[in-house]
């Protein structure tokens, strides 16, 4: 897997899913977004008389270009909303962007139901919103093998390659990794061979393409997929679906302004009711985005304090 820093870099990190209080004026026709740590030629020019951008961070739970393509309509939407300009900030691992919110570099992130869950035990990583999909505020983890694999279980895929996402994320290693040790292994000892794929999409790739003979991935993400690539259908198999989890977040940092946090959680939760926000979440796939307890993340917190704190 070649996912360097450089590549990172060059290529540019959501649902999957910033601000400050709304500016005087009237919002420019076209909002400026800046993307930070991408290719300069990628990016749209802004005057350096405008206001401090809002920064956002996706986590990585698609790829750098997945990201960009998938966000680009909202992050513009809330910049024309703000009138202001809007900087999307990217990072290979979803421990980077947790670092991000945590040391008040971004405004506000999109991140990973166990990234939410990290946070909150370390620094407060507060919960600002999550996207409701199908009338729910959950997803599940999804075993996948290639279509023409004879697996049927987890236990059918010792001695086989596994790709994993991300090392915190509770979809792509966290709970497949229970799974592993349910049967009396460990990842390292059960598979042939484990490797990252720092992304949803490039998992889901990977066993598609026969790279990986199983990986474990977020259900959002591999719908999404298929309702864009029918081929994904045609190549992978679901063969293990996970209870359900609390939805990946969109969260801030605990310092964050309250005045501010409020003016874009009213903005989130008002984007249904605007055709220009009902176009923007039909596209990713979200019915609306709601106030989420802290509740419905107890599950992934149990697991993962289960997976990560064992021997």
């Amino acid at each position: 897997m070649s996912t360097s820093r450089q590549l990172w870099a060059q290529t540019c990190c959501a649902l999957f899913f910033l601000l400050v209080s709304v500016a005087c004026g009237t919002a420019p026709s076209q909002p400026d977004i800046r993307f930070k740590d991408v290719d300069p030629g990628s990016a749209v020019s802004y005057s350096p008389n405008d206001t401090k951008p809002l920064r956002v961070a996706v986590a990585a739970v698609i790829s750098p270009k997945g990201t960009v393509e998938s966000y680009s309509d909202l992050l513009a939407y809330l910049g024309r909303k703000l009138n202001r300009r809007v900087e999307l900030v990217q990072r290979q691992t979803y421990a980077e962007v947790n670092d991000l919110v945590k040391n008040g570099e971004v405004d506000v992130a999109f991140v990973c139901t166990s990234a939410y869950v990290v946070g909150q035990r370390d620094f407060g990583m507060e919960l600002l919103v999550a996207p409701q999909v199908n009338g729910e505020t959950v997803y599940y983890s999804l075993l996948i093998v290639p279509s023409d694999s004879p697996a049927r279980s987890m236990a059918d895929l010792r001695g086989k390659v596994f790709a994993f996402t991300d090392p915190i994320s509770l979809t792509g290693r966290v709970y497949p990794t229970s799974l592993v040790r349910s049967l009396d292994g460990s990842p390292d000892a059960y598979f042939a061979r484990v490797f990252f794929t720092y992304s949803h999409d490039n998992a889901i790739k990977a066993v598609a393409d026969k790279v990986a003979d199983g990986a474990n991935v977020d259900s959002l993400v591999y719908d999404y997929l298929m309702a864009r690539d029918p081929t994904i259908a045609a190549r992978t198999r679901v063969i293990h679906r996970s209870p359900a989890f609390g939805i990946p977040p969109v969260v801030v940092n605990p310092n964050f302004s309250p005045q501010l946090k409020e003016t874009l959680r009213e903005l989130f939760l008002q984007m249904n009711a605007d055709p220009e926000g009902q176009v923007i979440l039909r596209s990713l796939m979200i019915d609306r985005f709601v106030v989420a307890s802290d509740r419905i993340y107890d599950s992934a917190r149990a697991l993962e304090l289960q997976v990560n704190t064992a021997p």
